[in-house]
């Protein structure tokens, strides 16, 4: 049996291969999540990154590019139309560039945390007939 505890979720995820060998896909496409991995057969059912790249990269690229333009606008003082020339793209091309990578992160995470879906303990004795 091979063993999987070495496989940093950070290496992983960030090139998108499965979080349990770091070799096969995790992603086909753009941001489509594979069915199974192709290298060690785990079946990618428990996926859901949900809205957490989408957090993270309005965070990163916000401080990114507040940052920047404040640089430039004490540095240079251009017009607006240069800002929104130069910004608008750049936000653009950042966002889609990271999102890829941090869908896959967060995938990785969530298999190595075991993370999964909150229950409520008295959903448990809901299922249960009264007594």
């Amino acid at each position: 049996m091979t063993d999987y505890s070495d496989i940093s979720p950070f290496s992983a995820g960030l090139r998108c291969r499965c979080p349990r060998c770091g070799e096969g896909d995790l992603l086909r496409g753009f941001l489509q999540v594979e069915d199974h991995c192709e290298s060690c057969g785990l079946s990618f059912s428990f996926a859901d990154s949900g809205d957490g790249p989408a957090v993270f990269i309005t965070m990163i690229v916000g401080f990114v590019i507040v940052g920047a333009a404040l640089a430039v606008e004490v540095a240079f003082s251009p017009p607006v139309a240069v800002h929104l020339l130069l910004w608008i793209p750049v936000t653009i091309i950042l966002s889609f560039a990271l999102l890829r990578p941090l869908k896959g992160l967060m995938i990785a995470l969530q298999y190595k945390n075991d993370a999964q879906e909150a229950k409520w303990a008295d959903d448990d004795e809901e299922d249960k007939p009264n007594e």
